[in-house]
């Protein structure tokens, strides 16, 4: 075991502090969801009465509101499970050819991908309405999904990935004549599931938090994810702060469970990826 030295041993405790100072606004919206909204400030953190009334209060005042909690949220889940998967398969087909693959305008098509990761996504709502619009696909589950259907990103991971996979491993699947689907499901996406899991986990967390871009294409209430309802009902009823942290804690609650059941993978990945 290595002995830790006085520097060493600073440095350790800095880093717990601001391990501690990055928790703590989580720590407090959980515990603060679980008291009555007259008690989140006059009372301790960690003392007060603790009820799930506020839960109730979300689920039972959405329903009178016209605002379909478990709607909303069964939404949030198909369309951010969508992107997920088709960013995921996309990144894994256009990765393998950048990787492995020579075709024309090969550095064109890459120097473009690192273009558009440069440029933030903001820049490209109004094309994305034009478009969509002009598709007619306006109010419907397609204007959400299929803008971000592939991403730049998750195909420069994953294409960096597949480039450190050696080639003799796909030279012995051709020559027991595994196709190219054959090769990408047994050969590389095995060897690189730790980056694969980032872009599966980073892709589900931005789309299930993405507010903007549902809000401007999406009005029938019936259609809209977990997050523009969850504004709207903090709108409403922004006086009773104990509901609305009730329904940030249930809507960070997915992308929580996401990284607890697959932090091995997360971690080896962005070890890889610092590499």
């Amino acid at each position: 075991m290595q002995k830790l030295t006085p520097v060493s041993l600073i440095i350790h405790v800095v880093m717990l502090l601001l391990a501690v100072s990055w928790l703590y606004p989580f720590i407090w919206m959980v515990l603060s969801s679980l008291k009555p909204t007259a008690q989140i400030y006059t009372e301790s953190l960690f003392s007060g009465h603790w009820t799930l009334d506020n839960y109730s209060f979300l689920l039972d005042n959405s329903q009178r509101a016209n605002k379909p909690f478990f709607r909303t949220l069964g939404n949030s889940l198909f369309v951010s499970l969508t992107i997920t998967l088709t960013v995921t398969l996309s990144s894994v087909l256009v990765g393998y050819a950048v990787a492995k693959t020579d075709f024309f305008g090969k550095g064109v098509f890459k120097n473009l991908l690192i273009a558009q990761m440069v440029f933030p996504a903001f820049m490209f709502i109004i094309p994305q309405f034009v478009l969509m619009r002009e598709l007619g696909l306006i109010n419907s589950y397609s204007a959400m999904i299929l803008p971000y259907a592939m991403g730049a990103w998750g195909i420069f991971m994953v294409s960096q990935s597949f480039k450190g996979t050696p080639n003799d491993y796909i030279y012995a699947a051709k020559l027991d004549r595994a196709s190219l689907w054959g090769i990408l499901r047994h050969v590389m996406m095995p060897l690189n599931k730790s980056i694969l899991a980032i872009v599966a986990l980073f892709t589900f967390s931005t789309s299930w938090d993405n507010f903007l871009w549902p809000l401007i294409v999406m009005r029938d209430i019936d259609k809209m994810p977990f997050s523009v309802l969850l504004s709207t009902f903090s709108k409403s009823y922004g006086v009773y702060l104990g509901p609305v942290l009730a329904g940030s804690v249930l809507q960070m609650l997915p992308v929580v469970l996401l990284f607890i059941l697959f932090r091995k993978y997360f971690l080896q990945g962005m070890s890889l990826s610092l590499k």
